[in-house]
């Protein structure tokens, strides 16, 4: 079955691409079971984003945390973080959501950007998957900073790019980002 929405994977390749592509030398690639960051290396002269599975989400996350690396981590494969996988313990998944909290603020507005609905991601489904409520206030207020305090530069040029694609002649603002019970 075809996808009709607007908010399909492929836009964001040929979008990200675009823009991308030339001054960063980076490419957003689908589609791998899990998602990860890749350097260029002697067999791929670009560097990497891979998203999962197509998921329009997955992409713009992966891409929060692209821009949230820098130009030294971008060097190293998934940028030189480290991953527990499903089942970390209730101490583990509070420094994980420590370390998410910049790259999920800049997930929520690539979102809005592109009028796409954000989910918060826990990414642990052992906790029951559900992010804290300390975690939720925590992005959020990073969403205040960014949009207060200005964006990462890559992050500034990709969310302007998402809103003159999916909401032109409509800015962002504060009010967008609430967190609902």
């Amino acid at each position: 079955m075809l996808d009709h929405s607007p908010h399909q994977a492929q836009t964001l390749i040929a979008l990200f691409n675009a823009t991308f592509s030339e001054s960063q030398h980076t490419h957003l690639v689908c589609c791998e079971k899990e998602p990860i960051y890749r350097p260029a290396d002697k067999k791929h002269p670009y560097h990497r984003i891979i998203f999962a599975h197509g998921f329009f989400a997955s992409a713009l996350h992966e891409i929060a945390h692209w821009c949230v690396a820098g130009p030294k981590r971008r060097l190293l494969e998934d940028f030189g973080y480290w991953y527990e996988p499903d089942g970390r313990s209730e101490k583990r998944q509070a420094e994980f959501e420590q370390v998410e909290v910049k790259p999920q603020a800049l997930e929520w507005i690539f979102s809005q950007a592109a009028n796409f609905t954000f989910h918060f991601s826990a990414d642990n489904l052992s906790l029951n998957n559900q992010p804290s409520n300390r975690f939720k206030k925590a992005v959020q207020a990073q969403v205040e900073i960014y949009l207060t305090e200005g964006l990462p530069r890559d992050a500034q040029i990709w969310t302007t790019c998402l809103i003159q694609h999916y909401r032109p002649n409509w800015t962002l603002s504060l009010t967008e980002f609430q967190l609902t019970q």
